[in-house]
């Protein structure tokens, strides 16, 4: 017969509770994604994703029609090494406008008339080097726009747009911790870049489906 006395002395249940702490700590950590990568051509107006160097898929996107830099208040498209810090709004509807990172409720149409707040899916972005440590209070993301008819150009106030079927696309693919590149030449200039180019004769870099 097991004798309960012992394990409800005040000297166990701390030690318990300490356990029990680290067990839950462990089971709700968020597993970080060290495997993907996405690089951004600020040239070609592309994101590449890989997966351990390995090319998975490239889309159309926009960058800032400010151009690059990282000073606060500038508008502009940050460059260097960054990473996914946070993802935003991955049970909402394809179209979902956002305010303050907030679902408003309201669902947009791709290219909807005079309309173009953040849509769909968010991915915050956490710089990773000296020139680009304000990105993530900067509130640069990756995120969907319902101007999709800009994409390709430089057009954002900074962030790195996509299409809605594209950003909720790529939320799918990729995990909190994911490095992200943005440079300013060609993808081609990339070691991945030219794997990409070299499983799609003829090109630098297709758009994503859809």
């Amino acid at each position: 017969m097991i004798h309960l006395s012992p394990f409800l002395s005040s000297a166990w249940l701390p030690r318990c509770a300490v356990v029990v702490v680290t067990l839950l700590l462990s089971q709700c950590a968020i597993k970080v994604d060290g495997a993907s990568k996405m690089i951004v051509s600020v040239r070609d107006q592309k994101l590449l994703l890989t997966c351990d160097g390995v090319p998975v898929k490239a889309y159309k996107i926009s960058t800032s029609k400010f151009g690059l830099g990282s000073h606060s208040g500038s508008n502009r498209t940050p460059l260097g090494k960054m990473a996914v810090a946070r993802k935003i709004g991955g049970s909402e509807p394809k179209g979902m406008v956002f305010k303050s990172r907030k679902p408003t409720g309201e669902v947009l149409k791709p290219n909807a008339p005079g309309r173009d707040p953040i849509v769909s899916r968010i991915l915050w972005l956490q710089g990773k080097e000296k020139q680009n440590r304000n990105t993530y209070r900067r509130c640069i993301y990756i995120h969907g726009t319902p101007e999709e008819y800009r994409l390709g150009t430089p057009a954002s106030y900074g962030c790195i747009r996509m299409s809605s079927s594209d950003i909720i696309d790529l939320y799918k693919r990729i995990g909190v911790g994911a490095e992200v590149q943005v440079i300013r030449g060609p993808l081609i200039s990339t070691d991945e870049g030219q794997r990409y180019a070299g499983k799609k004769p003829g090109t630098v870099a297709q758009d994503a489906d859809g």
